[in-house]
């Protein structure tokens, strides 16, 4: 939320065959936000599919989607920048893409394989 770290999604796996784990990296940026200043982390390994569009929650929360549904993150506070998986939105298909909508951007869209999903959180986009 503060743009201290950039999210990118590594789903080489799904074009250069089993090479590249499915994970989520973390940049460490300078404090405008403006660029990379160091070498990245895994913040999250998907154990089901991969991950593949995700959104940050106001308290840092990441929310990912997977083959099972959307996975809900949360940064890790050792330095090793990490994440622990909290939750699981379980859906009966496979999700390509997440976003938060609403008036007060606390609900979560769900872009699945064939349906559209929304949830209302208790907690809102960054």
């Amino acid at each position: 939320p503060d743009e201290s770290v950039l999210y990118v999604a590594d789903t080489g796996l799904s074009h250069v065959g089993r090479a590249c784990p499915p994970v989520i990296r973390a940049y460490p940026m300078t404090a405008d936000g403006t660029t990379v200043v160091g070498h990245s982390t895994v913040f999250a390994t998907c154990a089901n599919g991969a991950f593949d569009g995700f959104r940050v929650g106001v308290d840092g929360t990441i929310w990912a989607s997977a083959a099972d549904g959307v996975h809900c993150l949360v940064p890790d506070e050792d330095a090793a920048g990490g994440s622990t998986l909290v939750g699981k939105i379980l859906l009966p298909e496979v999700v390509a893409n997440v976003g938060f909508g609403g008036l007060k951007r606390n609900r979560l869209y769900l872009c699945a394989t064939t349906s559209l999903f929304a949830v209302f959180l208790d907690t809102r986009a960054a």
